[in-house]
């Protein structure tokens, strides 16, 4: 990974020699905790937009948080990205019992059919979560994970069979590698991290959402 100081620095370093997450570490504006308060009980996500930020009842320090909100979002959208922004209590998870479950609290890896990457923030709650690719196993690479695919999937360990894994995208998932160390993507600071693509120079950034409990405060997450 490589620290940068700005965000135009953030924008525009290309990924190469092995870099694959760029961070732009900076101080956050406001009480994001009271913002969240103001959104009242957040059961699983509230997307929050231009419009429903204004229109919030928010004190001095509340609204300074929204602003840094939507200042963000302005200047990812001035780079042509359609930046989402929401309110996270809890994510589905993938209760199908497959061997890989595929849902954002596993290890995984965002994919595209064109050169492109991603972009997130933790402004409140827990955060994002990376894993080194040193660090890292496919778990279709796994050979008990991979027979207890293949005993899903009902046929041969073939070219059928490797197309099945990517369109379900259980090869899109990573067991950690015995002492490895995931690091945390912070509170506060801006990620862009590289996307698996035809061509990418560099692996994708392995990531995951936090597994926090019911109790926890529900996070503040831009993602584009």
């Amino acid at each position: 990974m490589k620290i940068v100081s700005t965000f135009d620095e953030l924008a525009a370093t290309p990924f190469a020699d092995g870099v694959n997450a760029l961070c732009w570490s900076r101080p956050l504006t406001g009480d994001f905790a009271a913002l969240v308060a103001a959104l009242g009980p957040v059961a699983n996500i509230i997307p929050l937009d231009a419009a429903r930020l204004p229109s919030l009842s928010l004190d001095v320090s509340a609204r300074a948080a929204a602003d840094f909100l939507l200042a963000d979002q302005q200047r990812l959208r001035a780079l042509g990205l359609s930046p989402n922004l929401d309110c996270i209590a809890a994510y589905p998870r993938d209760d199908s019992g497959s061997a890989v479950p595929i849902d954002v609290y596993s290890f995984h890896a965002d994919s595209a059919t064109v050169p492109t990457d991603t972009w997130l923030c933790t402004y409140f709650g827990a955060p994002s979560e990376g894993l080194r690719n040193e660090d890292a196993l496919r778990c279709v690479d796994v050979p008990a994970t991979r027979a207890a695919l293949l005993a899903e999937f009902g046929g041969a360990d073939d070219a059928d069979f490797r197309t099945y894994l990517a369109d379900q995208c259980y090869d899109l998932h990573y067991d950690t590698l015995p002492g490895a160390q995931p690091y945390s993507f912070g509170v506060g600071a801006l990620w862009r991290i590289a996307v698996e693509y035809p061509g990418s120079p560099v692996p994708p950034c392995i990531h995951r959402a936090p597994a926090t409990a019911p109790v926890d405060p529900p996070r503040l997450l831009l993602i584009s």
